[in-house]
């Protein structure tokens, strides 16, 4: 959990296009829209690798189908980076530097999928 010190990235930017940052415990109303969002945008980026599987896979596409499906690709790659870099900063030094069971390195807590 964040404490009030800390701030979290969100998934969204201002209508400048900047980062948006939340100072608190993690708990409130704006944290509980910020997981849901993130949460969405995991869930269409899979369903956009999908497609993307789908459509390279026939090997028959147009080089507008290829355009889209590369500036869709962008936009959900800008969304999870958006996610990842959310919530490593929210890991805790021990958690960043602890190695798992198999000495592999840091993971990730299981609420931090969702």
């Amino acid at each position: 959990m964040n404490t009030m010190g800390t701030a979290r990235l969100l998934p969204w930017t201002g209508p400048d296009g900047k980062p948006c940052f939340l100072l608190g415990d993690g708990t409130g109303c704006v944290s509980r829209i910020a997981d849901r969002m993130e949460e969405e945008q995991l869930g269409s980026a899979a369903d956009l690798i999908d497609e993307a599987r789908h459509l390279l896979g026939e090997r028959s596409w147009t080089p507008g189908e290829l355009h889209l499906l590369a500036v869709e690709l962008t936009a959900a790659l800008v969304h999870v980076h958006r996610v990842a870099e959310s919530r490593g900063a929210r890991l805790t030094e021990a958690e960043r530097e602890a190695p798992d069971a198999d000495g592999d390195g840091p993971r990730l807590p299981a609420e931090a999928f969702g």
